[in-house]
């Protein structure tokens, strides 16, 4: 009778530690649910490009350049201010690797102008020499990067005199020994000392978190609700019927026969997402390219001033990852409009006839750094040369976290543009 006991006291013990098993794992799993639900806007926007697992290859011209990540930095009186080359596209082994969470995921990394695409054709006497130069700019940024690991909690003044000026001086004598060694056998290269200035890059995860960690919520959850919900209300509450006696075509996509907008850089769509918050026209945002070179030379980086007011530069959801046209115009406490802006340059086949709308820029990148005010305030935009000869169109833009172009109080003001002209010889 006691072993019968004891044998039902066993069976009944083991059947609770069993029921605890299986409690405590749905709780462990429960809280993984929550936290993937507020964790990593990273996450969100790589589940927004695709249903699927896979990276899919960007449209051709939108990712950044050779050896740059979708997001660069630079440190400009004070402050970061980051770049996002094609609105935050990723080439397919950044995607990867942020989905992987690669060996470098989480830290940012030096990133320098590409040398050996800038250099002309090296006569076969120098070849030796120049080679073992570019081993050696290869090796300088090896050692920079283990300097930025070490430093990367520090101020931005630190990492710029401990690793970013140190280099600089290393690569620009460098370069002056590749630019000597083809001198002695042929025309010396023009303009490789430009090459030495570097930047500090964001990681694929990195650079996503800053337009994520603001961004996903609104981006990945309140956009579907907007194109069904919001669109409708504000069409047809107000103004007895919102139409204020005119003959309205439309106001919503209810009526539309074009597949709904989902956040994505596609057209032949039917955008529902609320226009959002306007302000007063004191507080409307503005920029002007403050300075700019009137000339240069083909492949030759130069600097544009753009200089912006009433624009609040701390929002950007990455259109390369679905944030296009999906998050409603946003306003401050002081009314002045969130975003970011735009700057792109193309070169014009004609000054007589428009350009091709759809034709791929020859430089764009989406700027944001967490500054702006009522006052008047510079950001430095670097281009890295323009390949092609002939006259650049030079444009900047203002653009809210969703990148339209920031609305207006009043029909008669101009928008938040600037357009400049550069010869490119």
């Amino acid at each position: 009778m006691r072993r019968s006991t004891r044998a039902r006291r066993s069976s009944g013990n083991a059947r609770s530690k069993r029921l605890l098993a299986v409690v405590g794992t749905l709780a462990v799993f429960g809280g993984i649910v929550a936290v993937t639900q507020i964790s990593s806007a990273q996450d969100r926007r790589t589940n927004l490009r695709s249903a699927s697992a896979s990276c899919t290859a960007p449209s051709p011209g939108s990712t950044a350049p050779a050896q740059q990540g979708s997001t660069t930095r630079t440190w400009q009186n004070g402050r970061w201010v980051r770049n996002h080359w094609g609105d935050g596209q990723m080439s397919v082994a950044e995607c990867e690797q942020t989905k992987g969470g690669g060996a470098g995921a989480g830290t940012p990394k030096v990133t320098c102008p590409d040398v050996r695409a800038k250099l002309p054709e090296v006569p076969a006497q120098a070849r030796a020499e120049v080679d073992r130069n570019l081993a050696l700019l290869d090796s300088q940024i090896a050692e920079a990067n283990r300097q930025l690991a070490a430093n990367a909690r520090k101020g931005g003044d630190v990492i710029n005199n401990t690793v970013l000026r140190p280099l600089a001086d290393r690569r620009t004598a460098t370069l002056n020994r590749i630019a000597t060694a083809i001198g002695r056998v042929a025309p010396r290269p023009q303009g490789l000392d430009e090459l030495a200035q570097c930047a500090i890059a964001d990681n694929p995860q990195t650079g996503g978190q800053n337009g994520g960690q603001t961004g996903a919520p609104n981006g990945g959850q309140t956009g579907a609700p907007n194109g069904g919900q919001t669109g409708g209300n504000n069409g047809g509450g107000q103004n007895g019927g919102g139409t204020n006696g005119l003959e309205v075509l439309a106001k919503d996509c209810s009526g539309s026969q074009l597949e709904a907008h989902n956040g994505f850089q596609a057209g032949n769509r039917c955008v529902s997402t609320a226009f959002g918050e306007v302000g007063a026209a004191e507080n409307n945002p503005s920029l002007l390219i403050t300075q700019f070179p009137n000339r240069v030379q083909r492949n030759q980086p130069f600097t544009l001033r753009v200089t912006t007011r009433n624009l609040i530069r701390d929002r950007f959801l990455a259109a390369g990852q679905g944030g296009y046209y999906l998050e409603s115009s946003l306003l401050n406490d002081q009314g002045l409009v969130r975003g970011h802006f735009h700057t792109a340059c193309r070169m014009l086949g004609s000054t007589r006839q428009p350009p091709n709308p759809q034709d791929v820029p020859a430089f764009f990148v989406a700027t944001e750094d967490g500054r702006g005010s009522s006052e008047a305030d510079d950001v430095l935009i670097q281009v890295p040369g323009l390949a092609q000869s002939g006259i650049a169109q030079c444009a900047v833009w203002a653009g809210d976290g969703s990148h339209r172009i920031p609305m207006m109080e009043r029909a008669n003001q101009t928008p938040a543009f600037d357009v400049v002209r550069i010869r490119v010889n």
